[in-house]
């Protein structure tokens, strides 16, 4: 029962990596379909009001697919750690009946968030307690990466907005960053909001020594 249950979460959990990897796909195909569409129409119109429609319109639609892309890994992300939370309490379970092997795992025996990071292979504190660290780490994931794509998107949807509005080319880089940095920095916080909602909406039952989980 206990291998049945194992081999369950290992499936589940590689849905959820293809699931992840799909989504990211499909969002690049997105933006490459955009950034092929741009010049073409460019070329066309010669930077006219049909191109700014339509760039704008294009980029906003890039945009959208990316924050859904970002919000759906998350989300993904969530249910991968409840399921080696699961992987976890059946190593604490083997190791109740023979502790003896323990110097044969690398991975975590207990089922709260210290456990689980450690099965990840990150560290044993939750995030936000390291900064920089934490910082490197997270442009390293696929939620970081595609954060940072999407804001370049923002960036660049800010600046055709402005420069169609007649701002100056100083205004529109100025418009351009601030839309860049604005959805860096919303991502960040709702990602790290995700991250410890996730971590306290999980009920471990066998917690690591003197970490005050309950």
């Amino acid at each position: 029962m206990a291998v049945e249950r194992r081999r369950m979460r290992e499936v589940r959990k590689s849905l959820g990596y293809t699931d992840s990897f799909s989504r990211a796909n499909m969002f690049f195909s997105v933006l490459s379909g955009a950034v092929i569409a741009l010049p073409l129409i460019a070329q066309a119109g010669r930077f006219d009001t049909i191109f700014f429609v339509a760039a704008i319109l294009l980029l906003a639609i890039v945009f959208l697919v990316g924050m859904m892309t970002i919000a759906r890994i998350a989300h993904l992300n969530a249910e991968d750690a409840h399921w080696v939370m699961g992987m976890n309490r059946l190593r604490h379970a083997y190791l109740e009946l023979h502790p003896e092997l323990s110097r044969y795992f690398v991975t975590g025996q207990y089922d709260d968030m210290h456990g689980v990071f450690t099965t990840l292979g990150l560290t044993e504190t939750l995030p936000g307690q390291h900064g920089l660290g934490d910082l490197s780490h997270g442009i390293q994931t696929l939620p970081g990466m595609l954060t940072i794509i999407v804001g370049v998107v923002a960036g660049a949807w800010g600046a055709l907005v402005a420069v169609a509005l007649g701002a100056s080319e100083p205004v529109a880089i100025a418009v351009g960053a601030a839309c860049f940095l604005l959805t860096i920095t919303a991502n960040a916080i709702t990602g790290r909001r995700s991250i410890v909602a996730s971590a306290r909406g999980l009920k471990p039952r066998f917690p690591a020594p003197n970490t005050g989980d309950a």
